[in-house]
């Protein structure tokens, strides 16, 4: 099939993927440009999930200032060299995270963060919920498991469902971002600030 170079250049544009890799996905998906830009984020994914162990000493710090200065954010997102650093791409996604955080109010960056203290204190929690409606032992453990899940979903910023897109995570974004830039990209920290919080 002849893929002209206005459907690369279209496909380019859309996901900030090589010309190659462009041309070999749209004629893979046989011109579909839905299905070529399919291919090319499974792609993508995959790529950043290799790339998870390089290092991060680059990045910036960002900030967003919300409800006319009653929420603040500060977030620092790092990436492997100072060049993406600079780029557009990446730091739309520091904004976006930034934002993110101001509206969803993470507690932790990644499931590992979470203090082990407060992971037992929630299994106790359900445990005794699920004793009270007289679940059976082997079954308790499963649902721990899923109500788990979703506290993280809550509370850790990386498993949150981002809140321009509700079927994306926060990791599934910063995952789209590495694909596109090439680069290792981690959110390192975070601080969110509330007027009048520390009075509560």
């Amino acid at each position: 099939m002849e893929i002209s170079a206005a459907q690369v250049k279209q496909l380019r544009d859309q996901t900030g993927a090589g010309m190659m890799e462009c041309k070999a996905a749209l004629i893979e998906a046989n011109g579909n440009m839905e299905e070529a830009v399919k291919l090319l984020r499974k792609r993508g994914l995959a790529q950043a999930a290799k790339r998870t162990g390089r290092t991060t000493g680059q990045g910036t710090i960002g900030s967003y200032i919300h409800l006319g200065g009653k929420i603040g954010v500060l977030v620092e997102v790092n990436c492997e060299t100072d060049f993406v650093a600079r780029t557009d791409d990446f730091n739309g996604l520091v904004k976006d995270v930034a934002m993110h955080i101001a509206a969803a109010s993470p507690r932790w960056v990644r499931r590992e963060d979470v203090p082990a203290a407060e992971v037992e204190k929630e299994k106790e929690i359900y445990r005794a919920q699920m004793e009270k409606e007289g679940k059976p032992a082997n079954v308790i453990d499963k649902i721990i498991e899923g109500k788990l899940g979703s506290f993280y979903a809550q509370f850790v910023l990386l498993d949150q469902p981002y809140i321009r897109d509700d079927k994306v995570t926060v990791s599934q974004l910063v995952a789209q971002a590495s694909a596109k830039t090439g680069e290792n990209i981690q959110i390192s920290r975070f601080v969110r600030f509330r007027v009048g919080e520390s009075a509560e």
